[in-house]
């Protein structure tokens, strides 16, 4: 984050905002039966390069690699990280405005067959923003520099502005789903597909949770295992044979063994399902970030 006043509503959302409330699962200690180790394999990432990380999702077509974006301040662009935490390549999305990106999904898309990524330029620390956006385009190979054809699904919610850092892809339905984060409780809402590019939609609200301060979100490449992140925790579902998203968050998530990460935004799974990956900012008092590995048990 590059202003001290961004740093300051991070922490106030960190010490005030980030406890579930009491009908969750004890946070203290990972759950039995958690389907992951309950600490992290972490590389280093040279200073100066992806300071500010919103969002990570692991590419579909360059194995081996994570794409991630960061937020407000930054330019349209996507790094092309290494699972050994070095940066392979930097991607321009060309007319593209970076407003404050937040999260980044990866899956299936208007052209069967091809990988799309998904960008949520649904950042709103102030809440004033009339309308949002997610950007999609047909997955780069790792040697591209410039992404010029992309799509822009412009919408806003029934009731009013909201910052939200979380999306979710189902990626059977093409439908998206966003998670709010500054609210009392996190507010789910959806973009049904197909989602009109050519107007303002306007997304259907579908629940909350009874917790907030959502940060990201993320569902395993079979679609069986969801995660959602706050800054303190993590949260676990797994679905049943044919359920959607939702009737998957109806019942009371296990909270996952993590090591705390200072402003960490950002989580997604391995393509190969082994495990999941985090990310953080880098706050002022913090000389670099690491990428953090979570392995199946």
């Amino acid at each position: 984050m590059k202003n001290i006043f961004k740093l300051l509503l991070c922490f106030v959302v960190f010490c005030n905002c980030q406890k579930p409330i009491d009908n969750l699962p004890d946070t203290t200690l990972p759950p039995a039966g958690s389907p992951f180790i309950d600490t992290a394999i972490s590389v280093g990432i040279a200073p100066g390069l992806i300071d500010e990380a919103s969002g990570i999702a692991d590419s579909k077509s360059n194995t081996g690699f994570l794409w991630v974006e960061q937020d407000s301040g930054n330019p349209p662009d996507l790094w092309l990280l290494s699972y050994s935490g070095i940066v392979q390549n930097q991607v321009h999305i060309d007319g593209a405005e970076n407003r404050d990106w937040e999260d980044i999904a990866m899956g299936n898309g208007p052209v069967i067959g091809e990988n799309y990524i998904y960008i949520a330029e649904t950042g709103d620390n102030l809440a004033h923003f009339p309308d949002y956006a997610i950007y999609r385009f047909i997955e780069p190979k790792a040697t591209e520099d410039t992404i010029f054809n992309w799509e822009k699904i412009n919408f806003q919610y029934p009731d009013g502005s909201h910052d939200a850092e979380a999306m979710l892809l189902d990626n059977t339905t093409k439908d998206i789903y966003i998670i709010t984060k500054r609210n009392s409780v996190s507010k789910i809402y959806k973009l049904g597909y197909p989602q009109n590019t050519a107007t303002v939609i306007t997304a259907d609200s579908v629940g909350q949770f009874s917790f907030t301060g959502v940060v990201s979100a993320a569902i395993s490449p079979d679609e069986t295992e969801i995660l959602v992140k706050t800054y303190s925790n993590i949260y676990y579902w797994k679905r049943q044979p044919g359920e959607s998203i939702l009737t998957a968050f109806k019942r009371a998530p296990l909270t996952l063994g993590y090591v705390t990460e200072p402003q960490g935004e950002a989580i997604c799974f391995k393509q190969d399902n082994s495990g999941f990956f985090t990310l953080s900012e880098k706050p002022f008092i913090i000389p670099s970030v690491s990428l953090n590995e979570y392995h199946r048990k």
